[in-house]
């Protein structure tokens, strides 16, 4: 079966009306879930929570919290590529669009008995089979007992009766498909003008998670977190060589709503991406050797994640994670904290759960712990993991770090990555006053291939789009680079920060870890920085 796109928007259309009286429906370009359980009001989730807790109470359990979520996800996509049946050069083209989209809904419910955890849960949320979870999950606490070293420590926490929901105009869940359609096709046209491009492929991932928390501490939380998350790319091909390189315009997610779409620019910019991808198809190798490095933020972001965030993590530092993702060169605790010299001076870090408009924003964590913000790193010496409740006393601490987490009412909460991000330098840096201190370097932007060993320590990194800085002036592009260097090495070779001027906030949405393994989106901000004497190796 195939539809024009005229056909397939009326399509959509007539799915959206149909959708909300709850119909699954199919269709070549269409994977629609939708959820028929209706909303409830903070009263009925209160009292659907206190059920959970009073029977963990009676069956002497110490702890107990109960987590009664609703999340949503939709993808809205296009891609835009030549007619091959008319031939690659006809200058004809296909407009493909997806939608996906999924609803789930359901409870949780951890306990603590007998020194140990114990989780269970359902997606069938009515009070039998609560009462029916709180149970099971005693029983599973009961055995884990029986392995436990030490009981589990909880870090004392206030009791709060409170709401939080993300900051946005406009609920991305409420725009039509026809309009994210449109805006996409237009981007797609945009980048599709310039010479040389062949295919182009637009995305905007939405998600919402209406979470409802308590627990025997005395909390009763309801959150609204609202996600945001466009991304463009184009691709040039050279047609006698069959080489090929993709520029991506990467857009900066955040907790916010489909404002932030209107706002990002990806139809103005699209045709410099473009002109950029065909520009990086003719662009020469880079010139391996030991050069000074300038990585803007939508590059040093993955940096930041990969090298800082996750060695910060006292799981693995503890080897909690070591049988999936790794543990970290930053052990033991005792040694590192307020001793090892992570970076330069200028590397001042703050692992964070407050920003406006990142990705692991929030008002609670899933322990029931308010939002904060902590250095991790000041003036390079590595100050503080990231922990929660059961965590803090290992590292002699009185509190929570609030990095508890989870991805789904089905997965148990545990200990995942915050917002990380670097300070900007002092005032009156810019980026040009950067490029104007390398002889002979390269200037990074966008994230691209890379890879680093278990312990967070060596690692190689490629990016999206290069550039060569010949006696202090950004020149030509150049292609093929990766650099290469071991984490404390790297951070102390940084040499300069712009100014808050330049401070961008870029994210992920997919971290992924634990087992069974679960994700997490968060932001890693940094303004341009500079590294010198960086191992940079030409990658072709």
């Amino acid at each position: 079966m195939t539809l024009s796109r005229r056909q397939f928007l009326r399509a959509i259309g007539l799915t959206t009306g149909a959708l909300t009286i709850g119909n699954a429906l199919e269709g070549p370009f269409l994977s629609i879930q939708r959820l028929e359980a209706a909303p409830l009001s903070a009263a009925e989730l209160k009292a659907l929570a206190d059920v959970a807790l009073d029977r963990a109470k009676k069956l002497g359990c110490t702890y107990a919290d109960i987590r009664i979520n609703r999340y949503r996800n939709q993808i809205v996509s296009l891609r835009t590529s030549p007619d091959r049946a008319s031939g690659t050069t006809s200058g004809k083209v296909n407009h493909v669009p997806s939608v996906i989209e999924s609803e789930s809904f359901g409870f949780g419910v951890r306990v603590i008995h007998s020194g140990a955890w114990g989780f269970a849960a359902s997606p069938a949320v009515h009070r039998d089979q609560i009462g029916k979870i709180a149970a099971q999950a005693t029983s599973i606490a009961k055995a884990n007992s029986a392995l436990r070293r030490r009981p589990v420590q909880l870090a004392p926490v206030p009791a709060y009766q409170d709401r939080y929901v993300t900051p946005f105009q406009r609920n991305p869940f409420d725009v039509p498909i026809e309009e994210k359609l449109d805006y996409l096709q237009r981007s797609n046209a945009a980048a599709k003008k310039v010479s040389g491009v062949s295919t182009v492929n637009a995305s905007m991932w939405f998600r919402t998670e209406d979470k409802y928390y308590a627990s025997t501490d005395g909390s009763y939380i309801q959150q609204l977190i609202v996600q945001t998350a466009p991304s463009m790319s184009a691709t040039a091909v050279d047609l006698s060589s069959r080489k090929t390189k993709t520029r991506n315009f990467q857009v900066q997610p955040v907790t916010g709503g489909y404002e932030h779409i209107e706002r990002c620019k990806m139809v103005d910019q699209a045709g410099r991406v473009g002109a950029e991808a065909v520009e990086h198809l003719a662009a020469p190798s880079v010139s391996p050797g030991v050069k000074d490095l300038i990585l803007l933020p939508s590059h040093l972001c993955l940096t930041i994640h990969e090298s800082i965030g996750h060695s910060t993590e006292l799981d693995r530092a503890l080897g909690y994670e070591a049988n999936y993702a790794g543990t970290s060169f930053l052990a033991p605790p005792a040694e590192k904290m307020g001793k090892f010299q992570f970076g330069s001076k200028l590397v001042n870090v703050q692992g964070d759960r407050t920003l406006p408009q990142a990705m692991s924003t929030v008002g609670y964590d899933d322990d029931g712990v308010k939002a904060t913000s902590w250095p991790m790193i000041q003036e390079g010496v590595f100050m503080a993991y990231q922990t929660i409740r059961d965590q803090a006393h290992l590292v002699g601490e009185k509190a929570s770090r609030g990095c508890c987490y989870a991805e789904s009412f089905d997965h148990i909460p545990f200990q995942r990555m915050p917002n990380v991000w670097l300070k900007a330098g002092p005032d009156g840096t810019s980026l040009d006053d950067l490029i104007g201190q390398v002889e002979d370097g390269v200037l990074i932007d966008g994230r691209g291939s890379y890879s680093i060993d278990q312990q967070r320590y060596n690692f190689q990194f490629g990016g999206d789009a290069f550039w060569e800085i010949k006696g202090g002036k950004k020149t030509r592009m150049i292609a093929d680079v990766a650099y290469q260097s071991r984490t404390q090495d790297f951070w102390n070779a940084c040499a300069a920060i712009a100014d808050q001027r330049f401070w961008e906030n870029y994210g992920l949405t997919n971290d992924g870890k634990g087992q069974p393994s679960q994700a997490n989106a968060m932001s890693h901000g940094c303004a341009p920085a500079l590294f010198r004497r960086i191992n940079v190796l030409r990658t072709e």
